[in-house]
């Protein structure tokens, strides 16, 4: 297996697909390194509705085009989780956990972001048994029962609904008494029969029986006064954080761990660039991040090129 590559894209979400998409049709030789399934959190979502062109679509079948664009043109696709970068002279050094060693002129990367977890009791213990980070893979396992969400955002709203296709019951748990949430989302949620709003709450610990979750129990933040809910399952969606672990000592990110870029998703270390979630920016969406991604390839290009 060939190790040498003009650019090498760090994570296939769309901004390393759509980057790939970019850097092959430049002529430049371009491997994806990705330790998941290519798509990122598109494979996670159920139904996508603001992507051009296209008036919805499920967001494992935008994913799947993606990946047959971005090598339609001859990007390699790797497998491995990337766990430092080196910075030398002419060539960046892209070492891999399983010791795996790939050498570039240029490096991308997008690797997004995780699920933040709650850091609460029984989470991890319940973890793949009752509670779940993805409504999409887990959600037909709650198929007629109650499920619980967690979080105000397009993400956690989003799921919710795709929840109330499957469950009997879903309630979504929020902190304050707004969601923040886009309109549209929200008058979907308000209007339905199966979904429960319950405000000013958070969930303090998630009850089991020793094998799976059975219910979960909330404080009101302004009594502290607390109640105890069953439930079948819970699905937190309460924000991310960037997976940028490995380029921690290149010193380009911010105390949240974003990468910081210019208008080009240049770094501060030439030739390493950044794009989509995992970058410092203000709004992450698939379309945003395609965007960085065609960026990013277009200045790695015209690094290369000299």
């Amino acid at each position: 297996m060939d190790s040498q590559f003009d650019v090498i894209i760090i994570g296939a979400g769309p901004a390393g697909m759509t980057a790939a998409v970019y850097a092959t049709r430049a002529g430049l030789k371009t491997a994806i390194l990705e330790s998941g399934a290519p798509g990122g959190k598109m494979v996670k979502t159920y139904e996508i509705q603001n992507w051009p062109g296209i008036k919805e679509i499920s967001g494992a079948d935008l994913a799947l085009q993606m990946f047959e664009h971005c090598t339609h043109f001859g990007a390699e696709y790797l497998f491995g989780e990337v766990v430092q970068i080196e910075n030398e002279e002419n060539v960046k050094k892209v070492l891999c956990q399983d010791g795996t060693v790939y050498y570039s002129k240029a490096v991308i990367v997008a690797t997004g972001t995780k699920e933040r977890l709650l850091g609460i009791p029984n989470e991890e213990k319940y973890t793949g048994r009752g509670v779940s980070y993805c409504a999409v893979c887990d959600g037909m396992f709650f198929k007629n029962k109650t499920v619980t969400v967690i979080g105000g955002g397009n993400a956690a709203l989003e799921e919710a609904l795709y929840l109330a296709e499957l469950a009997e019951k879903v309630r979504i748990v929020i902190r304050r008494d707004v969601f923040r949430a886009d309109p549209i989302i929200q008058d979907r949620i308000l209007n339905h029969e199966k979904i429960q709003i319950i405000k000013k709450h958070i969930p303090i610990e998630i009850c089991g029986d020793g094998q799976k979750v059975t219910g979960i129990r909330l404080e009101n933040v302004e009594d502290r006064s607390c109640v105890d809910l069953e439930t079948d399952a819970i699905f937190p969606y309460i924000g991310a954080d960037p997976c940028t672990e490995f380029i921690q000592d290149l010193n380009i990110l911010d105390e949240r761990g974003y990468i910081l870029t210019n208008e080009k998703m240049e770094t501060s270390v030439l030739g390493i660039y950044g794009a989509g979630d995992c970058t410092h920016k203000i709004l992450r969406q698939v379309v945003t991040a395609t965007s960085d991604g065609a960026i990013a390839a277009q200045s790695a290009t015209s690094y290369i090129k000299g």
